[in-house]
Order: C-alpha cells, then structure tokens, then sequence
C-alpha cells in the first residue's frame, strides 16, 4: 500500500469511532473474529488498545497485520486503523498507486 493510499484512508477514518476495545484477554481468537466480521461490514475501522491489554499497541497492531488480507494503516495513541477492502464489492476505491 502507498503512502498516497494510507493518507486518503487516514483521513477518511479521522470522524470514525473505534468499534471494538482490546482489554484484558487482549487479541484473543473471539477477537480476531470480530475484527473479521467488522472488516466486512465496514471495510475500514478503529480499535482501542486498553490499558488492561496485555500486549502493547505495536504488539497489537504486528498480531492483526499478520490476519490474512488485512492492513494496519495508522498507530496514533492507543488507537489501530485498520483496513480490509470487501471481497466481493468494495466500497472504499483507493486513489492509483
């Protein structure tokens, strides 16, 4: 993913709230699911790394990078972007690379 492309789907996840929080079971396999069905509900979300996490949010955000056709676009705070195009019928374009 470019630069040009992170930036556009940084800015389009700037009014969005974080849809789920990691807390103390921290990226457990139930929360993988979830991060997966919200992907394809909504193609780009946030996340909440909570104090009680027990891994940190470059943990996190190396252990969701690494589910399968999913990409960590921005780490600010304790908050994850994360992107997903839909399988089927995308809804976000990304600008050309």
């Amino acid at each position: 993913m470019t630069g040009k492309q992170k930036k556009y789907l940084r800015a389009l996840a700037h009014p969005l709230k974080p849809l789920l929080n990691l807390g103390k079971h921290g990226l457990s396999p139930e929360n993988k699911r979830e991060i997966e069905t919200l992907l394809l509900d909504h193609e780009l979300i946030k996340l909440k790394v909570l104090d009680s996490c027990p891994l940190s949010k470059k943990e996190c955000a190396n252990a969701v990078g690494r589910i399968k056709g999913l990409e960590v676009v921005q780490v600010i705070g304790k908050t994850l972007v994360l992107f997903s195009p839909h399988p089927d019928d995308p809804e976000i374009k990304l600008p050309a690379a």
